[in-house]
């Protein structure tokens, strides 16, 4: 398969991780009845993972550093900015959210996968 000669294998599962994501939004969005996890809680896992890659990128970008690595500080404040604002403030102004601890949870864990995943990346590289 040519077209993954391209990418590289963080980049190949970041690449899947935003179709699955967009493909999730999109059946729901059409009316699509989907598995209870995947439809109230796959893109709420994803979200930061997907997030803190691009805010990455970003900062790798401008720095013109790659090895550069987002601190386990950040995405912890990252994880908690979304657990307040998506589950605590949204659903207080619009009738759209709902306000729900597991999401919380599914945010912080994958704020720390992303984290271990990138370290291990790293470590993996050096041996």
């Amino acid at each position: 398969m040519k077209v993954f000669r391209f990418f590289k294998p963080m980049q190949l599962i970041y690449f899947v991780l935003v179709i699955i994501a967009l493909t999730v939004y999109s059946l729901k969005q059409h009316g699509y009845q989907l598995p209870l996890f995947i439809n109230n809680f796959l893109n709420d896992l994803l979200c930061l993972p997907i997030v803190l890659g691009i805010i990455t990128r970003v900062i790798q970008f401008l720095k013109k550093d790659s090895e550069f690595k987002l601190p386990i500080g950040f995405i912890i404040c990252l994880a908690t900015y979304y657990s307040i604002y998506f589950e605590y403030y949204q659903p207080r102004v619009n009738n759209r959210y709902t306000s729900d601890w597991i999401d919380v949870l599914l945010y912080f864990i994958g704020g720390f996968s992303y984290f271990f995943i990138s370290r291990y990346k790293t470590n993996k590289k050096s041996i």
